[in-house]
């Protein structure tokens, strides 16, 4: 057979075989494409159903008072007890708080305080977890510090009057999520950062037109004030379970637990509600040749379960791996530039919400982690590793940064410990060129060092640094944390 005709008939049966993904249903013994789909229809969801799994939890937990559970700010939990554990990756040096946003009846409005210099991070979230708005944009360039300002997010077809002042900011759909973090370093600034939390406001605009938003955030602000005192000291179980299951992290591990008609059921029912973009129609093709429409039913073909399971078992493991265009350095990993606006890199999209549900867009943070020592092998606490910083090379942040030490489920370091994290505003002790060494292991390095010591869980673990305000080498590559080298 001659050079052309041997090239041709590789053609045609190369278009054949991509032609094929166009049949309605597919056969059994086409169950490579199928499970191809599956898996990008997993990506695709997975960010969706980590949200809405959540607020179905925080709507549970309100019970029939369902209401109790939406425009409320709810602080997250400050220390752990049986009956209240901390979520995975519970950042320690934060007071947290988030809220479910309704808009399905009118507008609701956010107000961020004047915080005089000090660091607050707000941010508000669809259910695929793409930024609305956040204060990163207007925040102060040298601090972080965002300016005091009241937002409205209104839903889609929304022409009604807001009040002098407020600055109207769009919303893709009528279901939201509000994230603010307040820094708080140590015991000395938890009142500081709990007054500051009990200044943010969220109220419907009928309440704020009224005049009872001052009533309202007051009513808010002491039962702020009550539950992280019962935090610190005796948990309610009662009022436990409704302040964790406002959290996402949790949640992004569970949902990665579901078989195939639990995730795609949930899927589906979330869409009906929250439909994609319409820049989304490709996605929405691969779910309908699998057998998922928006609002109906799951319609697996005959025969595909076997394909339909392993892709999902894929999907699992891709949404878990770093996908080709995140930045990564010195065995770290972290999604970049794109966070909180990934238009249709859904890849990214599902890494950033496994890794750091909730995430900010890339100028409001950067959270780099990283489970492997500079010789490729995993972390474990028998072992004593050190992280050498040069001067130059410290994390690049306007606000500050932090470093925590998590097993690999995410949980603390558990004992009694000087510290359970390292950050910029410490006593960290510089070498003579100013340079930092940074002590990670599950035992002390002894009392010269302890300040520069950072605890780890006694088996496996992982490291997790958090750029608060970053600069933009954080993001775009330049800059990478430094080997953890085992001594």
């Amino acid at each position: 057979m001659g050079a052309r005709s041997w090239l041709a008939c590789v053609a045609a049966v190369v278009f054949a075989g991509c032609a094929a993904p166009q049949k309605a249903a597919p056969p059994p013994s086409a169950s490579g494409w199928t499970q191809d789909e599956v898996v990008d229809s997993y990506v695709f969801g997975y960010p969706l159903v980590v949200m809405a799994t959540a607020r179905a939890q925080a709507l549970a937990a309100a019970g029939t008072d369902t209401g109790a559970a939406l425009n409320t700010l709810r602080p997250m939990p400050t220390t752990e007890t049986a009956d209240d554990p901390l979520p995975p990756l519970a950042d320690v040096d934060t007071l947290s708080a988030n809220a479910w946003l309704d808009l399905s009846q009118e507008p609701v409005l956010v107000s961020v305080p004047n915080t005089h210099g000090r660091f607050l991070d707000a941010r508000v979230l669809d259910m695929w977890t793409n930024v609305v708005w956040s204060t990163g944009p207007g925040a102060n360039a040298r601090t972080g510090a965002p300016k005091p300002q009241t937002i409205a997010l209104v839903p889609p077809g929304w022409d009604g009057q807001l009040p002098q002042g407020v600055q109207r900011v769009d919303a893709p759909g009528k279901n939201l999520w509000l994230g603010v973090r307040i820094a708080a370093l140590d015991a000395r600034e938890l009142p500081w950062a709990r007054r500051l939390l009990g200044e943010v406001r969220v109220a419907p605009l009928s309440a704020y037109a009224a005049g009872d938003h001052e009533h309202h955030a007051a009513r808010a602000k002491r039962g702020k004030h009550e539950r992280v005192a019962a935090h610190a000291t005796t948990a309610d179980p009662q009022e436990s379970v409704a302040e964790a299951s406002t959290g996402l992290a949790a949640n992004a591990l569970a949902v990665t637990k579901l078989d195939a008609n639990a995730f795609f059921s949930k899927l589906a029912d979330a869409m009906r509600d929250n439909p994609p973009d319409a820049d989304d129609s490709h996605a929405l093709k691969e779910l309908a040749d699998i057998g998922v429409q928006p609002g109906q039913p799951l319609h697996f073909a005959d025969g595909a379960a076997g394909a339909i399971a392993a892709g999902v078992a894929d999907g699992v493991k891709r949404v878990q791996a770093p996908p080709v265009n995140a930045v990564s350095g010195n065995g770290w990993s972290w999604a970049g530039d794109g966070t909180g606006n990934y238009r249709d890199d859904y890849a990214l999209r599902a890494y950033a919400t496994f890794a750091h549900a909730g995430a900010a867009s890339a100028q409001d943070e950067a959270f780099p982690a990283v489970s492997v020592d500079a010789d490729g092998q995993p972390l474990d606490g028998k072992n004593e590793y050190v992280m050498h910083f040069t001067r130059k090379t410290l994390p690049p942040a306007r606000a500050y940064w932090t470093i925590t030490a998590y097993t690999p489920d995410g949980a603390l370091v558990s004992g009694h410990l000087p510290h359970r994290s390292i950050d910029s505003h410490d006593r960290i002790r510089r070498n003579r060129d100013g340079s930092v060494d940074i002590f990670v292991s599950s035992k002390s390095p002894g009392r010269a060092y302890v300040a520069n010591w950072l605890p780890a869980p006694e088996g496996p673990f992982q490291l997790v640094m958090r750029l608060y305000a970053p600069q933009p080498s954080a993001t775009d590559g330049s800059w990478a944390p430094p080997p953890l080298k085992r001594r």
